[in-house]
């Protein structure tokens, strides 16, 4: 039998590993809005295979929007696009987005720390192809 020397138990718990009183600010409204377009593209280019140019989020009140410009097509939506389908194609993809909302109202809850309420999409495939997904918050 080995015997434990009688140590003092420490019944604070383990000590802070910062420093005492140092707090960290809340995230600012860019570094917020950042975020959300990261991971609204992220989901794009997931779900797709193809993301967009860029994306850029604005945040207003209760609402966020986020506008992705320039979404990459592929090719069987180019080639119906090509051959007059555009409303297809944009009818498909915004049914699809709300299929996935789940994942994308997740991203914005993680981001804002509030909750989602309502989400509406829709995709613009024509000359200037944008798509745009829009969140209302508790």
């Amino acid at each position: 039998m080995v015997s434990i020397p009688d140590r003092r138990r420490n019944t604070e718990g383990p000590e802070d590993p910062g420093r005492p009183g140092e707090q960290r600010e809340p995230p600012s409204r860019e570094e917020v809005t950042e975020e959300i377009s990261r991971e609204i593209l992220r989901i794009h280019e997931e779900s797709y295979g193809a993301g967009a140019g860029r994306a850029e989020t604005f945040m207003g009140g209760d609402f966020v929007i986020v506008i992705l410009d320039d979404p990459e097509l592929l090719p069987n939506e180019e080639f119906l696009i090509d051959n007059g389908k555009q409303e297809a194609v944009s009818l498909v993809r915004t049914q699809y987005q709300h299929a996935i909302q789940a994942t994308f109202r997740a991203a914005i809850e993680r981001a804002t720390g509030r909750n989602v309420v309502g989400f509406a999409s829709t995709t613009a495939v024509g000359e200037n192809k944008f798509a745009a997904e829009i969140f209302k918050l508790d």
